[in-house]
């Protein structure tokens, strides 16, 4: 399971089936362009910015980080590997972690 799994530290990069693959074990994420991605939707500001933070957290932890948009009450988030200029299983672990953050 992705969730249990950490980050490593020096990824490998995924073939365009392998991306697709791990996509389909994370609901509600798309893989595009060397990159999965979502955007969350909240009822607040505050809720957005809580979301943020956790999400911080979370790549804080994994040292892996992704791109942000944040807005009044959405926030798209965007995983990809930058020194493989695509996408590792790192990027698929952290999705995961973040989507795991509704389960409770």
């Amino acid at each position: 399971m992705l969730i249990l799994e950490h980050c490593k530290d020096q990824p490998v990069k995924l073939s365009a089936s392998e991306a697709r693959k791990l996509g389909g074990e994370i609901a509600g994420w798309t893989v595009f362009d060397d990159r999965i991605g979502k955007t969350f939707s909240f009822a607040s500001n505050q809720e957005t910015m809580n979301f943020a933070n956790a999400v911080a957290w979370i790549a804080s932890r994994q040292n892996h980080h992704p791109e942000m948009n944040i807005s009044m009450n959405t926030c798209t988030l965007t995983w990809f590997t930058h020194s493989l200029a695509g996408l590792s299983r790192n990027d698929f672990i952290c999705a995961a972690k973040v989507e795991a953050l509704f389960l409770v």
